[in-house]
């Protein structure tokens, strides 16, 4: 998948210092969560993350859900902006999560690289295909909601979870 600016693109182990640095930067940014890279944050050992993340593609052995991790590649220089994943499938417990989670490097914010990445994923999505896309964000993330909506996302559903405000937006291709 592709436009003129951004690819989407499989994680492999010959990016491991792009996706390393990747990482680095949200923290050297003060963000305690790597959005949209199917967890990250929480493995120490690249290694480990990328043997997940080539699992979870086939099937999540804890959900039962395959899940898709891409990461969007700058086509001009190959510098990675962002990463997404989406579940092709929900189960009850993802539901309120939704099947599409994302984000952008802290250094590539507010350019527009959000949206581009969505429509990219949400072409994937489409190709899976799901008839229905539902992506969550919390109330307050206003990049978020705004990337969601610029897509052609509704908003359908307003709910509390963990003492947190989230939202729900909604695509519909049937």
């Amino acid at each position: 998948m592709r436009n003129q600016e951004l690819v989407l693109v499989f994680p492999s182990k010959d990016m491991q210092e792009q996706i390393l640095q990747y990482k680095k930067e949200h923290f050297d940014y003060g963000d305690t969560q790597v959005h949209g890279t199917g967890g990250l944050a929480y493995f120490d050992s690249f290694d480990e993350w990328l043997n997940h993340i080539n699992t979870i593609k086939n099937l999540n052995p804890k959900t039962g859900v395959r899940t898709s991790t891409f990461f969007s590649k700058r086509v001009s220089d190959g510098k990675l902006i962002g990463c997404i994943k989406i579940h092709h499938s929900l189960t009850d417990e993802l539901r309120n999560g939704g099947h599409i989670a994302y984000g952008i490097r802290p250094s590539e914010r507010k350019k527009g690289y959000g949206r581009t990445q969505l429509e990219l994923c949400l072409e994937f999505a489409k190709q899976i295909p799901l008839k229905q896309v539902v992506i969550a964000c919390d109330k307050d993330n206003i990049a978020s909601a705004s990337t969601a909506m610029s897509c052609g996302g509704i908003l359908t559903n307003e709910f509390e979870e963990d003492g947190v405000e989230k939202q729900h937006y909604l695509f519909n291709y049937a």
